[in-house]
């Protein structure tokens, strides 16, 4: 069962998706990581909060790691799993739950757009709000699975092959491809440049030309970013790219 409380302290718990031993995560064991992740920014949040600061940078990882992990396995998990898994009332429970993560989430962009128009308490009811609120889903979710009798479900990375160390490999702002698995760095990197907001920027590092990142963000997104080569091999490239401001 995923829980919350095991969080302790402000470093943050790994980011793998898989165990000491190579295995790829359950669910359950998927579950918990990602909870002990959100829990470990909101705390990170809550600590400035408590002295009436705004956390600005807190915030912004926060919401962050929702929607590029969190909301991402609900969608996942929605469609992998439940139409064949489990009751229409528990996938209409789980689907409200859905729904609530998605209003919580929205209400932290909202106070991450206006800032000081947010008290900061506000804030920090919304995140424990969000916290509990993930925590219920999460339980719940494998719940409704061990009783339609799939007590060991592998996780979502393992169904998807998108495993969550892409985050922490690519959330920086350089971005080590060497780092990453060979046959899926396109896939990853690109990933992340479709989160840049407008006029932001990441530099990536490669022992081979990213060409293909660029060749995929060309057809997937024309004209909206901006790729210069700092450095273009023989042994190492550093290539600068950024997403353009729209055209006012």
């Amino acid at each position: 069962m995923a829980t919350a409380h095991e969080v302790r302290g402000r470093e943050r718990p790994p980011t793998t998706g898989t165990t000491p031993d190579d295995r790829p995560l359950t669910l359950s064991e998927e579950h918990g990581l990602l909870l002990r992740q959100v829990a470990t920014r909101a705390e990170e949040l809550l600590a400035v909060t408590v002295d009436g600061g705004w956390p600005t940078r807190e915030l912004q990882a926060l919401l962050t790691y929702m929607r590029a992990e969190v909301l991402r396995q609900v969608v996942d998990e929605g469609r992998l799993l439940f139409p064949s898994h489990a009751s229409s009332s528990a996938v209409g429970g789980l689907g409200r739950d859905h729904t609530t993560l998605r209003l919580l989430t929205e209400m932290l962009a909202e106070a991450a757009a206006e800032e000081r128009p947010h008290h900061p308490a506000q804030l920090a009811a919304t995140t424990q709000e969000l916290v509990a609120h993930l925590e219920h889903h999460l339980n719940a979710e494998q719940a409704a699975l061990e009783a339609g009798g799939q007590n060991e479900m592998p996780g979502t990375t393992y169904l998807t092959r998108r495993p969550h160390e892409w985050y922490a490999l690519t959330e920086a702002a350089t971005i080590d491809l060497d780092a990453l698995p060979a046959s899926r760095v396109v896939d990853a990197v690109v990933d992340r440049l479709l989160r840049l907001r407008s006029g932001e920027e990441v530099e990536l590092h490669s022992s081979r030309d990213p060409y293909a990142v660029w060749q995929r963000m060309d057809r997937l997104r024309p004209g909206d970013y901006g790729f210069v080569y700092v450095q273009d091999g023989p042994d190492k490239w550093l290539v600068q790219v950024s997403r353009r401001q729209p055209a006012e």
